[in-house]
């Protein structure tokens, strides 16, 4: 006969009456199991009263735990709320990390406050047994079905951070470090993002040694011993997520070299080449800012020359051979080199980086046939850079506040900055040894007040690119008398910016696991 509401009533009446004796009444307590079979309102009753006597008969612990899951999985929403709010109550000794487990699964509804309550219900029980909680998680993570794995490691990228150190002791960072580690070995791109976030804000991780530790778990996913295939997109996408995750942990102490040193012996030569994995980003762009974000934190390199000559054959490359003049000494401007400042300012400011370990580079290693070369393509291009930092002075004198926030000049702050930059590291470059003392800050990153005041007025080494091209610029006839460079559009990348691009890409299959190890369970009894 089912269980009506008077019956749970009474159950709950003769076990809330019997206090220190509970254990005598279990068949009262069976009734209270059997309500999850009647109506609605029997089950929304049982829901509530099975996990407050739960811990008083633990001979039914499987039964009661049986029953609350089948509550769990009702049609009604209402059941389902209210069934998983009671969950953390069932997690105690050995059955927490069940309890774990269970409502990891949970984390794959589609209601919004059923999932909420999921997520509530998983946070308290990490306050009771932030070990067996961490298990159930990790253990759907490595062997759950796609989408519960995938909100698995959101919830940890989201709330591990969120608990307080009583909860996410020492011991427990370490576990999870160790856990993430295991299933980094098979991830896809967007998966090693969430979980280098949940690693990268561990506080054991957060010194010298952690921070190597990070950069080791990034080396070991970016694939650098292997040589790369600038024709596979997912191969470019991987190198790209897993120097955008490492470039943070890099400082004075915790070295770049081994990405600089792979994107010198290997993206660089096939930088034209490279196929990007997302249709509107400049892959040739995005790859050398990369390399000019690093480039300050590399340390001793074994093959310095090779790898700084890789940089000084690009930087020739977007560096153009000044026209031929007519008869009249004018060139057309149809004839005038695009100047790409964008990827000047990344090559120019890597080679200034590296060039500081080997100052004697132009002057003992590069022969003076290309070195008078190389000072040609300097000259004509510093000429061009006054002329269009010019118009930049002039298109954003008098403007501040809200003016400076439209599109359009928004780009002209930014080549405003790019142009500068190139201009102090050209002026380096010309000093007799060249100088590598000059800092720059890269266009792209935040600007900082005293940059911004510096948009009002020029400084002296804004003005001109120094005494020695001035010489040679006034040493030519004619230059100084005519508009020398029209600076065209499209000179500047539309990501001029910050990075943006995030992509989810290949860095699941053919490793560990795969997409085919996993089981395809239904949501049925997934317990």
């Amino acid at each position: 006969m089912a269980v009506t509401i008077e019956d749970l009533y009474r159950s709950y009446g003769v076990l809330a009456d019997a206090k220190d004796d509970l254990s005598q009444h279990k068949d009262a307590y069976q009734v209270i199991l059997d309500g999850v079979k009647g109506g609605p309102k029997e089950k929304r009753l049982a829901a509530q009263f099975i996990p407050k006597f739960f811990s008083s008969f633990p001979e039914l612990a499987d039964s009661a735990i049986n029953a609350q899951l089948d509550l769990c999985e009702d049609e009604d929403v209402s059941i389902r709320r209210q069934a998983i709010k009671e969950l953390p109550r069932f997690a105690t000794g050995d059955n927490i990390l069940r309890v774990a487990d269970i409502l990891t699964q949970l984390l794959q509804t589609d209601d919004t406050p059923e999932f909420n309550q999921v997520t509530g219900a998983l946070v308290s029980i990490f306050k009771i047994d932030a070990k067996g909680t961490l298990g159930g998680l990790f253990s759907q993570i490595l062997q759950g079905e796609d989408i519960v794995r995938e909100r698995a490691i959101k919830f940890l990228s989201t709330k591990l951070k969120t608990l307080p150190e009583d909860v996410m002791t020492k011991e427990m960072e370490d576990y999870v470090f160790a856990e993430t580690k295991k299933v980094l070995e098979d991830v896809t791109g967007e998966e090693f993002v969430l979980l280098m976030r949940v690693v990268s804000g561990l506080r054991v991780l957060q010194t010298v040694n952690g921070r190597q530790q990070l950069v080791e778990l990034v080396v070991e996913q970016a694939f650098l011993e292997q040589a790369l295939n600038p024709a596979d997109p997912d191969t470019v996408d991987r190198l790209l997520q897993c120097t955008r995750q490492a470039l943070p942990l890099f400082s004075k102490n915790v070295h770049s070299t081994r990405f600089v040193t792979y994107f010198c012996e290997h993206v660089l030569p096939n930088l034209s080449a490279l196929t990007s994995p997302v249709a509107e980003l400049d892959i040739q762009l995005e790859v050398l800012k990369l390399l000019a974000e690093m480039s300050p934190f590399c340390g001793d390199m074994e093959k310095l020359e090779p790898n700084l000559n890789m940089l000084f054959i690009k930087l020739l490359e977007f560096m153009p051979v000044p026209p031929e003049e007519a008869e009249n000494g004018e060139t057309p401007a149809s004839e005038e080199p695009k100047l790409q400042f964008s990827y000047v300012e990344c090559l120019l400011f890597g080679f200034h980086q590296l060039g500081k370990k080997l100052p004697d580079f132009l002057i003992e290693k590069v022969d003076a046939e290309r070195l008078k070369d190389f000072k040609i393509r300097l000259q004509y291009f510093a000429r061009g850079l006054q002329v269009y930092i010019r118009q930049l002075r002039v298109a954003l004198q008098g403007k501040s506040g809200d003016a400076l926030k439209t599109d359009e000049n928004k780009i002209k702050v930014v080549a405003l900055k790019i142009t500068n930059n190139i201009n102090v590291l050209i002026k380096d470059l010309f000093h007799n040894p060249p100088s590598f003392k000059s800092t720059v800050s890269l266009s792209w990153k935040p600007v900082q007040k005293a940059e911004a005041a510096a948009l009002k007025r020029p400084s002296s080494e804004e003005v001109g690119t120094g005494d020695s091209i001035k010489k040679q610029v006034s040493s030519q006839p004619r230059r100084d008398a005519r508009q020398i460079y029209n600076p065209p559009s499209g000179k500047f990348s539309a990501t001029i910016g910050n990075f943006t691009y995030e992509q989810r890409g290949g860095f699941r299959g053919g490793r560990g696991r795969g997409f085919g190890g996993r089981g395809n369970r239904s949501r049925g009894r997934i317990y």
